[in-house]
Parts: C-alpha cells; sequence; structure tokens
C-alpha cells in the first residue's frame, strides 16, 4: 500500500555538469592464458584516463561478465569516487556492453574505447579541435589510420572530390602506426606507402585524416539518440560495429575523421616494458573545458545517404577506379598500385 504523494513525481532532472562520457566494456573472464595480462593492461587503462581527462568527464565502466578480481577492482574505483558508473551484467557481448553503458544517459559526446586503450595527454583537447574545425565531424578518433580512408567514407569522397581541401599528405608520426601494427600482432598491417602518406581533409590551416577506428573513438552524442538496432547478436566482431557504431554516423550525413597525430595507444593483451613508461611521462590533466562544444545539426535525408554510401560506392569502391582516384589526389602511380 502507498501512503502519501512521492516528492521527486514530475519534477525535471537537473542539468549536469558533466557533457563528455567515456564508455568502456570490460570483458576479463579469467587470468589465465590470453587474459594473463589483461588485469594489468586493465589498470594501464584506467589509470592513463583519469590522469588525461577533463573534471567535466563521466566515467562509465560496463563489466561485461568478468572474474571476481575485477569485479572488486571496478567497485572499488566507484567507492572512492574516481569512476561515476560501473554496471555488472553477464557476459552479454562488447556491443551489447556498451548500449548499457548509454541507456539512461544524456551526453553532447561519448567515447567509447577498449579496455586496453592507454590514453595520452590532450587526447581530448585535439579530438574537440577536430570537430570544431569539421561541422560534418560525427566521429573522432586519436589514433589515425593510413587504411581508414575508404571505409564508410564515401560520403567525404562524394562531397570533396574535386576539392583540394581532400588530398595525400605526409604521415606525421608513421613511428605511431608502425606501434599500433605491432600491438595488433600484424607487424607489416601498413606497407612504406601507407607509412609515408595518408589521406587528409583540410580547413583553413587545420587538417584531420579521413576515418576512424573503433578501438577509441569520440562520438556526437546524439547519433545514439535513435538507433535502428539495440542489440547485437555477436559477442565479438560480426557485423555489430558497423550497424552499431559506423552506420548511424554517415545515415545522418556526418563524416568520421581521425586527429592528425597520436593521442592514444593500443596495448593488446601482452604487458610490456613500454606501457609502464609511457604512464609515467603522463602529467596531470591541465586542460580545462570551458563549456560544450558547439555542435550544429547537418541536414540529411535517407536519398542522400543512398546516394553517397551505396551507389557512389558501388562505383567508386573498384578497384582500377580507386587507384586512379587516388592518383587524383596526390599519390604517385607506384605508390596508388600498391596502396590498396
Amino acid at each position: 500500500m502507498r501512503i502519501g504523494f512521492n516528492p521527486h513525481k514530475d519534477k525535471k532532472q537537473e542539468a549536469s555538469e558533466y557533457f563528455h562520457q567515456v564508455v568502456i566494456p570490460v570483458y576479463i573472464p579469467n587470468q589465465d592464458d590470453y587474459f594473463k595480462d589483461s588485469f594489468a593492461i586493465l589498470k594501464y587503462c584506467m589509470e592513463s584516463l583519469l590522469l588525461t581527462s577533463h573534471k567535466k568527464t563521466y566515467f562509465t565502466i560496463v563489466n561485461n561478465g568478468s572474474c571476481q578480481e575485477i569485479v572488486d577492482y571496478l567497485n572499488n574505483l566507484f567507492e572512492e569516487h574516481k569512476i561515476h558508473e560501473v554496471i555488472h551484467c553477464p557476459s552479454i557481448g562488447k556491443l551489447n556492453a556498451v548500449l548499457k553503458g548509454l541507456s539512461g544517459n544524456n551526453f553532447q559526446l561519448v567515447t567509447i574505447a577498449d579496455s586496453d586503450v592507454l590514453f595520452l595527454n590532450q587526447w581530448q583537447k585535439e579530438t574537440y579541435a577536430v570537430f570544431n574545425a569539421f561541422p560534418k565531424a560525427g566521429a573522432v578518433c586519436p589514433t589515425p589510420s593510413a587504411k581508414s580512408f575508404k571505409t564508410y567514407t564515401t560520403n567525404i569522397w562524394y562531397e570533396l572530390f574535386f576539392s583540394k581541401k581532400l588530398y595525400f599528405t605526409d604521415v606525421k608520426n608513421p613511428k605511431a602506426l608502425e606501434e599500433f601494427a605491432a600491438s595488433i600482432g600484424y607487424p607489416r598491417f601498413y606497407n612504406k606507402y601507407q607509412l609515408d602518406k595518408y589521406l587528409t581533409v583540410s580547413s583553413k590551416d587545420f587538417k584531420a585524416v579521413v576515418g576512424a577506428g573503433h578501438f577509441i573513438t569520440t562520438y556526437r552524442g546524439a547519433i545514439f539518440e535513435k538507433l535502428e538496432k539495440k542489440y547485437s547478436g555477436y559477442k565479438l566482431g560480426g557485423d555489430s560495429e558497423k550497424e552499431l557504431l559506423d552506420l548511424p554516423v554517415v545515415k545522418k550525413g556526418l563524416w568520421r575523421l581521425s586527429t592528425l597525430d597520436n593521442f592514444a595507444y593500443h596495448m593488446g593483451n601482452s604487458k610490456e616494458d613500454w606501457m609502464q613508461q609511457k604512464l609515467d611521462e603522463i602529467e596531470p590533466n591541465e586542460y580545462v573545458a570551458e563549456s560544450k562544444l558547439n555542435l550544429n545539426t547537418i541536414p540529411s535525408t535517407q536519398l542522400g545517404y543512398w546516394i553517397k554510401n551505396k551507389l557512389f560506392a558501388k562505383f567508386f569502391l573498384r578497384k582500377k577506379i580507386l587507384t586512379q582516384c587516388l592518383r587524383y589526389k596526390g599519390l604517385s602511380k607506384e605508390a596508388a598500385e600498391h596502396y590498396l
């Protein structure tokens, strides 16, 4: 039996002081074999995140069926008020865990990161700079890739094909690309041409790399307001990232971009000496985010999406045609033939 009147009924939520959410799903079911160093990697991830993020960042960690040691560690971070939200659930898959973290929250920006990311100083500041320079930026990755130029980016190609704003330029930090390749166990992931040039888009004197990866990317929060899919049938991989992270960006007429330089590392599942060294080099964050970013709504239509990302892509992504386009955008004949 209810007696009295609930004092919170019909009262609106107070505005949050936070505008940037970081969601990290954590899956460490044990500390053996593949996962033997994962706890140490997670600690590097969390320590670097807390050191490098500004005070208006809201931390959501989703425990996706991890072992008790990880549960205790995350609960301790929460009890010490180092993170704002910890969600425990059984093993439901990476993207379903991400959706758990997004639910019930409303932030202007959302960073979705793996639990093996080592965050570096200025990752937020440089990410915001890309959003500010490009009104159509919908997703920004702080780790550029020379291979990202054709992955859900045909809308950029379509809009800027005849513009000098879209052009190949020198890779600013080729060593970072090589380190990423090593971290995924594939040292030859990039060839010499890809380590030399990447496709960039310009806004006055500011540049960003075309395309964005998945292991850490910041999205406009509005992208997740009306998702067509709210469940993934995959534990990991499959079409889950495409359906829940890639397509929602381009369907809103927005661009997927990356910073010119590298502001995060992928650590993988094996602990190495360089990780502690990089962590020791991090200085406590001095960047102060004064207010939200000015992110205007970009008009988009289903017809525009279909023309740029379906019809044009079907023609443009043919190898012979794409090779010629790479030459048109600044690569030599030899580089274009080996770039794909």
